[in-house]
């Protein structure tokens, strides 16, 4: 809608990373300059950690533009809740490989001879995986005897991680993952972009869909932008597209801070842009034996107690009975209205009427806070996360 009222030929602030849209921030351009040093070791890990919609994944996906294939073959895995064997088949098929028989065995023999293979036709190796911090301890050994592989003293594989900060502080501390944090050879936490940044970077993104001056952004918006979205440059881009809409819907041509606070203010009542920060997942800990792939790792202390699971902090079902109870006390309140009026009395009518203008206002206040309520059932479910709590 918005793009053909200022005359775009497409989104510019889309969700779904796109090397073309790739905007180097000074965090990005040290990130990439890691990026090239761990790469011209061609060995060991490199790993590259930063908050939810920080750029990590558009950083990668720039970076797969300037690779030639026919020097370097690339695989990349997204990873969910992955074990030991399931990581290691997940490998083989970001190379292309089909593996007979499913077994762990004869995926490594596989992986080894393709990577031997790839190295005499003068191809280096590298596996880039993200979402690192939901694989078990487990499938991070496996990774690390895959770096294993080498023809002669050359090594065959070199391995990118991405992550959330959570992996950053797992692969820090935790007791068994010393042999992988010693093949780490470059590292770099993606930061927020600065407040001098926000302004270059929309109009980055805007030009690279022949955005021509229109329309204009008043100063203010800059900063009260980067306020508003921590620097995140996802949560830039989400705030940006509201900002272009309502201007297309209002026929604006130019964004101001009224339009600004107006998309906050919705954005934050429908939840889309919610003020408090995900809590941090659970540290890793090592995968179970068996049973089904779970949504993230949980964690295995010994002989600690499992963590008690997380609950709302409001009984959604006792919200729902007191709703349904006042929408019956309601149409009993019109039922005797309704009676008063047929039998020509009306000495109760304003008692009734102020009952029933009472009933609906509270029954809007249960709406919202049920709303609320299902709103953060419904972020746990997708994130396996605990919901998130008002201060």
């Amino acid at each position: 809608m918005f793009e053909d009222f200022y005359g775009l030929t497409g989104r510019p602030f889309q969700l779904t990373p796109d090397p073309n849209f790739y905007f180097e921030s000074t965090t990005h351009r040290k990130a990439l300059s890691y990026l090239g040093y761990g790469m011209a070791q061609g060995e060991g890990f490199i790993v590259i950690t930063g908050e939810v919609g920080a750029g990590k994944s558009t950083l990668v996906a720039h970076l797969m533009q300037k690779i030639d294939p026919s020097q370097m073959t690339v695989g990349q895995v997204v990873t969910s809740n992955l074990d030991g064997e399931e990581l290691v088949h997940v490998v083989a098929q970001s190379f292309g490989l089909d593996i007979e028989g499913h077994d762990k065995a004869s995926a490594l023999g596989a992986i080894e001879a393709f990577l031997h293979e790839e190295a005499r036709s003068g191809r280096r190796c590298m596996l880039v995986v993200d979402e690192s911090q939901n694989l078990s301890v487990e499938a991070l050994e496996e990774l690390r005897m895959l770096s294993n592989f080498q023809l002669g003293s050359h090594p065959l594989l070199q391995t990118l991680l991405l992550g959330q900060p959570e992996f950053r502080q797992v692969l820090a501390e935790h007791p068994d993952l010393e042999q992988l944090r010693q093949r780490v050879i470059a590292t770099h936490h993606l930061e927020p972009m600065g407040a001098d940044e926000i302004e270059p970077y929309l109009k980055h993104r805007l030009q690279c869909v022949g955005w021509d001056g229109n329309p204009e952004f008043d100063q203010r918006v800059f900063a009260e932008l980067h306020q508003a979205a921590g620097g995140i440059p996802r949560k830039v881009n989400q705030v940006a597209t509201r900002l272009l809409l309502l201007g297309a819907v209002e026929q604006r041509t130019r964004i101001d801070s009224a339009m600004l606070r107006a998309v906050l203010n919705e954005m934050q009542s429908d939840n889309a842009f919610p003020e408090a920060a995900p809590s941090p997942m659970p540290k890793l800990g090592p995968a179970p034996a068996a049973g089904p792939v779970k949504h993230a790792a949980r964690p295995e202390t010994g002989d600690e107690p499992a963590a008690e699971p997380a609950t709302l902090p409001v009984d959604l079902v006792a919200m729902l009975a007191e709703r349904d109870a006042q929408i019956a006390e309601l149409q009993q309140a019109v039922i005797e209205l309704s009676q008063s009026v047929d039998s020509g009395r009306d000495e109760r009518d304003a008692e009734l009427v102020e009952r029933i203008e009472g009933f609906g206002r509270r029954l809007d206040e249960q709406e919202r806070s049920v709303r609320e309520v299902l709103a953060m059932l419904i972020e746990w479910i997708e994130t396996g996360q605990p919901p998130r709590v008002a201060a």
